[in-house]
């Protein structure tokens, strides 16, 4: 009964999110509705103790990147870089490869470390424009920056420095670059199949004369044949200074600061010493001061352009970042409520008994991290649970920890797709499309990137590549 009140919840949460009702709203009725049905003694502790402090510790530490990843994104627009930068690769790759030059810039920024958030606020006006010069229907820029942002770059290239493939790393004592030729084989895997299915879809729209669509919201500026462009090597320049600041901030600030650091308020009377642990805080100061770095470089590039349009641009993407940070919270507030319950450890415990170790973590990892929509939550979860039984399990069966790595990281990334998951919520709320338009191919995506673990796991037993 417990495990069917999960179930239940969860489900009532997916459709919510489909049917395009308020993710804000709904995620505590499913949360508390679920706890109701558990224990009704609990409902107020849970709301008040788990999930808004969950919600509220979410808020504290990613808005400030929702905030500033939604203003480089709109400055990037204004100043008419975007459209340079989309003219000039119209121009190499032609309009029919819209969809290519998505995927391969949303790969290169997180790839980078960009936050994937970041990338969603960035990109949008590249694809849309893009899209909208190629004849290609809008409903699948969704799926396009999924494939780009939230596939092979976030967990299994190895290397990549997402906080999906850092976790294991804390369980199975390896590195980010853990089990690279099978990193590499998985990555190549989505691509190809991912790739493959959005060409397919962009040939049946055309097919069938579908355009990139009118009446739509959230649509940057079109473009004007007549107006005069930037140069597109400066235009790219912040998305490059973004990257590079990101990665070079990531290094210094631990250096700076060292693991934690305390400071006493100039208040009147005895102030007690506020400590910050910065190990946990550096990776989102790094992203906030690259971002700080990119609009920087616009303003001073494009002042005049930008400064005329600042103040009504950023009030639009100040209530998008408003609006997607609250979304993903009160996911991440659903998800922490959930794996409190006992049904959650009921599905837990059923997937211990699956033999295969490897299999075992797949299946653990991406169904832990479906129910709570959240990779790293859902990972999490499930490692810190059972990292010793798959490690026992692997020893006895000679697989190395490196795999172990390779596969939970790339699980993570796999059902936690659902539509309740946060970047999901966000991907569709900054694109100004539904569940009912864009999931579909959302969804298409994740199955590949589910199947790409089992491929991996299998070309593992039939090769023995590491």
């Amino acid at each position: 009964m417990s495990f069917l009140i999960v179930l239940a919840s969860l489900c009532f949460l997916m459709f919510i999110a489909y049917r395009g009702y308020s993710v804000i709203l709904f995620a505590p009725v499913a949360a508390l509705g679920a706890v109701l049905f558990t224990d009704p003694t609990l409902v107020a502790p849970m709301f008040t103790g788990l999930f808004m402090d969950k919600m509220v510790g979410f808020v504290k530490n990613y808005f400030p990147v929702f905030l500033l990843g939604a203003i480089f994104g709109k400055v990037i627009e204004l100043s008419g870089f975007s459209k340079a930068i989309v003219s000039s690769v119209i121009r190499l790759v032609g309009a029919e490869r819209a969809m290519l030059s998505i995927v391969l810039v949303c790969a290169v920024l997180t790839y980078g470390g960009v936050s994937l958030f970041v990338v969603v606020f960035a990109v949008y006006p590249f694809a849309a424009e893009m899209f909208r010069q190629g004849g290609i229907p809008k409903r699948l820029i969704p799926g396009t920056i999924a494939l780009g942002a939230f596939s092979f770059t976030m967990d299994s290239l190895p290397g990549t420095p997402q906080i999906q493939n850092v976790i294991p790393t804390t369980f199975f004592k390896t590195n980010i670059y853990a089990a690279p030729t099978l990193g590499v084989i998985g990555s190549i895997f989505i691509f190809i199949a991912g790739m493959a299915y959005l060409e397919w879809r962009r040939r049946t729209a055309m097919a069938a004369g579908e355009g990139y669509g009118t009446e739509l919201v959230n649509e940057p500026e079109p473009f004007d044949d007549k107006e005069k462009l930037a140069n597109p090597v400066l235009a790219i320049l912040p998305l490059v200074l973004v990257g590079v600041t990101n990665k070079l901030f990531t290094d210094l600030i631990p250096q700076i600061y060292g693991k934690s650091h305390s400071f006493v308020p100039a208040v009147i009377g005895k102030a007690a010493p506020v400590v910050q642990d910065v190990s946990k805080i550096a990776a989102i100061w790094a992203v906030e001061g690259a971002l700080l770095v990119g609009i920087l470089t616009v303003m001073v590039f494009a002042w005049r352009t930008v400064a005329t349009r600042f103040a009504e641009g950023t009030k639009a993407a100040v209530g998008g970042a408003l609006l997607a940070s609250m979304n993903t919270a009160s996911e991440y507030g659903f998800g922490a409520v959930i794996a409190a319950l006992p049904g959650f450890l009921v599905v837990a415990d059923a997937l211990k008994v699956i033999p295969n170790p490897l299999v075992n973590e797949a299946i653990t990892v991406t169904t832990l991290a479906g129910i709570t929509g959240s990779a790293s939550g859902g990972m999490g979860i499930a490692l810190a649970a059972m990292s010793e039984t798959f490690i026992a399990a692997a020893n006895a069966a000679g697989i190395p920890l490196e795999v172990l790595h390779r596969v939970a990281s790339m699980a993570s990334g796999g059902m936690d797709t659902l539509p309740h998951n946060g970047a999901v919520i966000t991907l569709l709320a900054v694109t100004g499309l539904t569940h009912k338009v864009a999931y579909k191919d959302i969804f298409a995506i994740t199955l590949i990137k589910t199947s790409a673990v089992f491929f991996v796991i299998g070309t593992y037993y039939a090769t023995g590549l590491v």
